[in-house]
């Protein structure tokens, strides 16, 4: 997916899908099978970061997405029996949430995914006054107080399921 200057979409190269994989595998993975699991592997201050943002994760989600370990984080997906025809035949991820060596990661796939949503989301941080370390598709932060916890939410919460799966079959499209 190539971007243009104004934060719209002018192009697909792959799927949003992809890189997230290739965002994830490039950094270490937890083999938790649970959440709690997952949790437990962190330390106390990543595990109490990382839980806040789980609990803004999951009192803003749409409902139909899930919550479960896949690419070695927590994901929140679009489950099989909601849309089972991925190139990958894995669950869709919408949100993912992970402790890494040396920061921690959200991945958000709706806001890399969707036009404008991406500039907004840079002007929301920009004008709660936090610096914005943004990758692709993901958002590292150091500790809590990184991240504007509340535009978390509103990110969460902007996109439906069947809008995700819309715009997944559109970039599949245009790949």
């Amino acid at each position: 997916m190539y971007r243009d200057g104004a934060g719209g979409l002018t192009g697909y190269h792959g799927s949003m899908r992809h890189k997230l994989v290739q965002e994830v595998n490039s950094v270490v993975q937890s083999t938790a099978a649970t959440v709690e699991e997952y949790l437990t592997e962190l330390t106390e201050e990543c595990r109490w970061a990382i839980s806040e943002v789980r609990e803004t994760v999951l009192a803003h989600l749409p409902d139909g997405y899930h919550e479960t370990m896949q690419h070695g984080m927590i994901s929140y997906v679009v489950p099989l029996e909601t849309y089972p025809v991925t190139y990958n035949r894995l669950p869709l991820v919408y949100v993912g949430l992970a402790s890494q060596k040396n920061y921690m990661s959200l991945y958000l796939m709706n806001i890399y995914a969707e036009t404008g949503a991406e500039q907004w989301f840079v002007e929301g941080f920009k004008a709660r006054g936090k610096r914005l370390n943004m990758g692709k598709s993901c958002v590292r932060f150091k500790k809590l107080d990184d991240l504007p916890i509340d535009l978390v939410g509103m990110a969460v919460a902007r996109t439906s399921v069947a809008q995700f799966i819309e715009l997944y079959e559109m970039s599949r499209r245009k790949s």
